[in-house]
C-alpha cells in the first residue's frame, strides 16, 4: 500500500518510512484528512553528532568503527558526519577520517556514563 514518512517538523526533513497500517478502505473512512505539505530538503549542512569513547578508544558513527586511541576513553566527541568525511573535535585537535559506510546516522546523542552498582 502507502508508507508513512516520518519528518523533522520544523526543516521537514525525511528520517524514514513506514509501512501504513492501513487498508486502502479504512483510509476511505478516515476524517479531516489533508494533503501532505511541500517535500522534504535534502540536508545542506553536516549532521553534528556526539558519542562516548569505549574503553578501548573507539567510537562508532553510522556503522564506521573508528579508532581514537585510549588516551581518549570514556570521553564525549563531537562529530559531523559529511557525505565523504568524519570531522571528529577532540579537546586538542580536529580529526577528518574518510567516510567509508553509506548507512545513515541513526542516534544524534552520546550514551551517558553508566555507573556501576555494589
Amino acid at each position: 500500500m502507502f508508507d508513512l514518512p516520518i519528518r523533522v517538523m520544523p526543516t521537514r526533513e525525511l528520517l524514514r518510512t513506514r509501512p501504513n497500517p492501513f487498508t486502502a478502505d479504512q483510509v476511505r473512512t478516515l476524517r479531516g484528512l489533508r494533503r501532505a505539505g511541500p517535500p522534504p530538503r535534502p540536508r545542506t549542512e553536516p549532521i553534528t553528532v556526539q558519542r562516548r569513547v569505549s574503553n578501548t578508544g573507539v567510537v562508532m558513527v553510522a556503522g564506521q568503527k573508528i579508532a581514537l586511541g585510549r588516551l581518549h576513553a570514556g570521553r564525549v566527541v563531537t562529530i559531523h558526519v559529511a557525505d565523504t568525511t568524519l570531522t571528529i573535535e577532540l579537546d586538542d585537535d580536529t580529526r577528518i577520517v574518510r567516510r567509508t559506510t553509506t548507512q545513515p546516522v541513526r542516534s544524534i546523542k552520546a550514551h551517558r556514563p553508566r555507573k556501576a552498582t555494589p
